[in-house]
């Protein structure tokens, strides 16, 4: 990374799986082109995307895919990953839970019918959110640091502050109060300078 004098991320205008790729490239000061997709010309940009899939990154015009390995490399570069092995099997552990949780939410986020859709966000909001927050609640309490590996902010907080604050937040927002280290640690997340500049200014 600190070789690549053009960086880009390439998205479509909202939160979604790009934006921990914008969070943690803001965190670690590097500038970026924030490229926002318009969906209604995606049918026309799939084919010149990696997998035909966003989130892409872009290093020094060749461009790279799939949202974990792109954040994980982020999170390498920057320092951001841990200082053992198992540091970073905790932080992949967090980013694992991140997507089974957004599978539990995919059948609402996918959902046509607006009956069907009611029910799901219900289940969303009173089974699978507080059941996710409890796991990161527990390893934040094995950890005892206020964050989930270590003595600063990893890939795994910024994926919690992600799920907190983002495209998840619905599966969330209700029931964090009863997470007091979730909640902690996601504020301070959103205490560091960079990070409230840019939360404060997206759309």
């Amino acid at each position: 990374m600190a070789e690549a004098q053009s960086v880009k991320v390439l998205y479509f205008d909202v939160t979604g799986l790009g934006e921990i790729l914008r969070l943690l490239l803001k965190f670690a000061g590097k500038e970026f082109e924030d490229v926002r997709l318009d969906r209604d010309k995606w049918p026309e940009i799939k084919p010149t995307m990696p997998f035909g899939q966003v989130p892409v990154l872009e290093l020094d015009g060749k461009r790279y895919g799939q949202s974990v390995a792109l954040a994980s490399y982020l999170a390498r570069e920057f320092g951001f990953y841990g200082k053992t092995n198992l540091e970073a099997l905790t932080i992949d552990t967090v980013y694992q839970l991140q997507s089974d949780l957004l599978h539990g939410y995919a059948k609402y986020y996918r959902e046509t019918d607006p009956v069907k859709k009611e029910e799901y966000l219900k289940e969303v909001k009173s089974e699978i959110g507080p059941r996710y927050l409890g796991f990161f609640e527990n390893l934040l309490k094995e950890s005892g640091t206020g964050f989930f590996v270590g003595d600063s902010i990893t890939l795994a907080d910024f994926v919690l502050f992600d799920v907190a604050t983002g495209f998840l937040k619905p599966t969330v927002e209700d029931s964090i109060d009863n997470f007091p280290l979730v909640k902690k640690l996601v504020e301070t997340v959103g205490e560091d300078e960079r990070i409230k500049q840019y939360v404060s200014e997206r759309k």
